[in-house]
């Protein structure tokens, strides 16, 4: 049996790849060869090309026939046409911004996603409507018209070794820098859905040991539990034996560390019920070991200051600048706490609690 993975040397990549080989597929990785890691085996066959337009994608596949095809990198539509009549399986890799409201949470009334939210949800219909959202979904469309038997997955935020992005290491840098107060965004408190990579990519091979289930389907996936930022804050703080004191601050005030959460309007959680019901999804590692273990990652790993993933980021680690907006946020706290007050504040229990039998009112005349 022979396999191709588009893509292949991303968060998500080694797990496919080694996934299939212990089901016995001889593997090809199809890649720009820009980014060989030792995670790969040596038995994996390399294709060196770029996936993301139509006549090198041709060149790569041509007279190439294949049992199975994984596409999660390049551009999608191009190469499941590229594959039809060439693979007997197609499993394309898109993402959660097809959802509508996803990018943009205004395009909802009122603002924002609901939660959970189930593949069933409404994607963007037109590139006026979100330009980058549309291109997701119209991929997801040739896919599956391409392929009728083949399958779509919506990634969410992956994170791991190999993050192109990793919000981690906002944390990360921090902590090793010797910081222990973090200004985060919408008061530590936003929600979304994440998932590992070795987690996205069980999901993935799901399918593949299920591919009569999951034709013609598209699936969510992401970790089976989620932790807020504050609580993803602390994870890593534990994991790198640092304190840390979380400076909770609002969307709006929150400047650069705006970056570290998806949506100003709060929660997105996908709806993973369908992946775990229908083909038997679980978590290889649930959300605190994994975060733990690609923490240690980016300790042994760490990118380079001012670097390619930092600019990614968007974050300038200014700390000159932070400690300012830290002593005014402590100096703001202390006005205001003049203005708190313990009235109105209800210190017994509402519902009525009788003390003896027979009574038809409470001690609280209830």
């Amino acid at each position: 049996m022979r396999a191709l993975v588009v893509g292949g040397t991303g968060p998500t990549g080694p797990y496919i790849v080694n996934g299939l080989r212990e089901r016995g597929y001889a593997v090809t990785i199809f890649h720009r060869g820009t980014h060989e890691i030792p995670e790969i085996p040596d038995d994996v066959e390399h294709i060196h090309g770029d996936p993301h337009f139509e006549e090198t994608i041709a060149r790569a596949v041509e007279g190439r026939t294949f049992d199975v095809t994984v596409s999660s990198y390049g551009r999608l539509r191009l190469i499941a046409q590229a594959l039809a009549g060439r693979t007997g399986y197609f499993v394309g890799i898109g993402g959660y911004a097809a959802y509508r409201g996803w990018v943009d949470p205004y395009a909802l009334d009122p603002p924002g996603m609901t939660s959970p939210v189930p593949e069933e949800s409404a994607v963007v219909a037109s590139e006026a409507e979100q330009r980058f959202a549309w291109l997701i979904a119209s991929s997801e469309r040739v896919v599956l018209e391409t392929h009728p038997t083949g399958t779509m997955f919506r990634y969410p935020y992956v994170y791991g070794a190999y993050q192109v992005r990793p919000r981690e290491w906002s944390i990360i840098r921090r902590l090793l820098d010797g910081r222990r107060e973090i200004i985060l965004p919408q008061y530590g408190l936003s929600l979304s859905t994440h998932g590992w990579a070795g987690n996205c990519a069980q999901a993935v091979l799901c399918a593949i040991d299920r591919p009569s289930i999951a034709a013609g389907k598209t699936y969510n996936c992401g970790d089976a539990q989620q932790l807020t930022l504050g609580q993803v804050t602390q994870v890593i703080a534990r994991t790198l034996d640092r304190k840390v004191e979380i400076i909770p601050v609002s969307y709006e005030l929150a400047g650069t560390h705006r970056a570290m959460v998806l949506s100003p309007l709060g929660h997105q959680l996908l709806d993973i019920s369908k992946v775990r019901y229908e083909l038997g999804y679980e978590d290889v590692k649930g959300v605190r070991e994994a975060l733990a273990q690609t923490a240690k990652w980016y300790v042994d790993h760490p990118p380079r200051a001012g670097g390619d993933i930092e600019r990614a980021l968007g974050d300038p680690f200014d700390y000159a600048a932070e400690d300012r907006f830290i002593a005014a946020y402590r100096r703001a706290q202390y006005e205001l706490s003049e203005f708190s007050s313990d009235a109105g504040n209800i210190d017994w229990h509402p519902y009525a609690h009788p003390r003896e039998p027979g009574k038809a009112r409470d001690q609280r005349d209830r």
